[in-house]
């Protein structure tokens, strides 16, 4: 099985989640790509953002973590990217869902909301999820469709 590559990033406030899952993803085999930042010093998330999605779309990983206070700001900045497919997740069946039905490629969390133990276990969920196919194939597209067209 081929060695599945992360790229992962956060602002100061998801920083402690950061380097637990980092631990977590490297004990358990995957090669992570660290985007920062690297102290609890003030930053702005869409910064740090932009190097996971960067990375998702150019096949240099095969997934993104990005974690911020809410999850919700990189959230947003994640699905201003084209071909990225992030989803806000504070529970491990929803992690499932969003792999398994939309085919997500990028993992927002907000570390107010989640303990660090629950957060490796949506990462875990997450990574290990299969896209289903299937009736999903063709909604995914929709969302391809949609995003050539706002993109002109």
């Amino acid at each position: 099985m081929k060695k599945l590559i992360i790229a992962i990033g956060s602002d100061h406030k998801g920083f402690e989640h950061k380097k637990s899952i980092i631990e977590h993803l490297k004990t358990n085999g995957f090669e992570v790509i660290d985007f920062g930042p690297n102290t609890f010093a003030s930053v702005d998330y869409p910064d740090y953002a932009k190097g996971v999605c960067k990375a998702v779309q150019n096949n240099e990983a095969n997934f993104g973590i990005l974690i911020c206070y809410t999850g919700i700001g990189m959230s947003i900045v994640a699905n201003k990217y084209k071909g990225i497919r992030a989803s806000l997740v504070c529970s491990i069946e929803n992690a499932f869902l969003t792999r398994s039905h939309n085919d997500a490629n990028v993992l927002c969390m907000g570390a107010k909301d989640i303990e660090i133990s629950h957060a490796i276990e949506i990462v875990s969920t997450f990574l290990e999820t299969e896209f289903e196919g299937g009736r999903h194939i063709n909604r995914v597209e929709k969302i391809k469709e949609v995003e050539e067209l706002e993109k002109r």
